[in-house]
């Protein structure tokens, strides 16, 4: 697993020496931390801002907590991965997506703590990210609040509940799914890290399809979409989530 926290200041300081920065693309965000970031989520490997993934993503957030994102790289062939992070949130990433049979789309919402650019970076077959990005406005706050479940008193008795909606799409299936857990960063005062670490949609018969590793930014009650290719002919699938305490959710979908 990738290091998920980014640890700003002295310990963060890169080794490439002033030949391999001259060869950097320049970051079309200008942000601060792009060097840092791309060390940490994308192991320092080669980079090109291109269109090869479409990121839909508002350039506001009306809700801190619920920020909402799409990004398909169909357009790059195979992809073995889809990585999104934000910049200048205190946990930055957001999610790693290995779509494996699925189609190389995903989407989520994110909680934002400041206004920071929004990064999906998609490796190819070649070993090449391909990233694109934009800033994401934010009034703030979304990472270090609470949860709104632990307004009520039976959130518990909730845990893990879930919805499943399949939609056609050019010849293709888009699955959506939810399940109700608070999504705790662990920044919120009283309140440790509780969230779902893992998404997998499998065939019925247990072989896995695709894989999701979810971090703390991934807002409450997470609502995840994935891609079927429509090659991919199947009467239905096992969505399984699993969270940091060891709990399992499954939710068969038929399709």
């Amino acid at each position: 697993m990738i290091t998920r926290r980014l640890l700003l200041g002295a310990g963060a300081a890169l080794s490439l020496g002033p030949r391999a920065r001259a060869a950097e693309p320049a970051d079309p965000l200008q942000s601060i931390s792009w060097a840092e970031m791309r060390e940490q989520f994308l192991g320092g490997g080669p980079v090109v801002f291109d269109d090869g993934v479409a990121l839909s993503a508002p350039s506001s957030a009306e809700d801190a907590l619920q920020v909402p994102f799409l990004a398909d790289a169909g357009k790059l062939g195979p992809v073995t991965r889809l990585v999104a992070f934000a910049d200048l949130n205190p946990i930055p990433l957001i999610l790693d997506y290995r779509p494996g049979a699925l189609a190389p789309l995903i989407a989520a919402r994110f909680k934002i703590q400041q206004a920071t650019p929004l990064r999906v970076a998609a490796l190819d077959a070649r070993g090449l990210w391909h990233v694109a990005g934009q800033w994401v406005d934010a009034m703030g706050g979304g990472c270090t609040a609470p949860a709104l479940a632990h307004g009520t008193d039976d959130w518990t008795a909730h845990l893990g509940e879930s919805e499943a909606r399949v939609f056609a799409r050019d010849g293709r299936r888009r699955l959506r799914v939810s399940f109700r857990h608070p999504m705790d960063t662990g920044l919120a005062a009283g309140i440790p890290a509780f969230f779902i670490e893992r998404v997998t949609v499998e065939k019925p018969d247990g072989s896995l399809l695709g894989a999701l590793e979810t971090f703390e930014p991934v807002s409450e009650n997470p609502l995840l979409t994935v891609e079927l290719p429509a090659a991919l002919a199947l009467p239905a699938v096992v969505i399984r989530a699993r969270d940091n305490n060891g709990n399992v959710f499954r939710r068969p979908v038929t399709l």
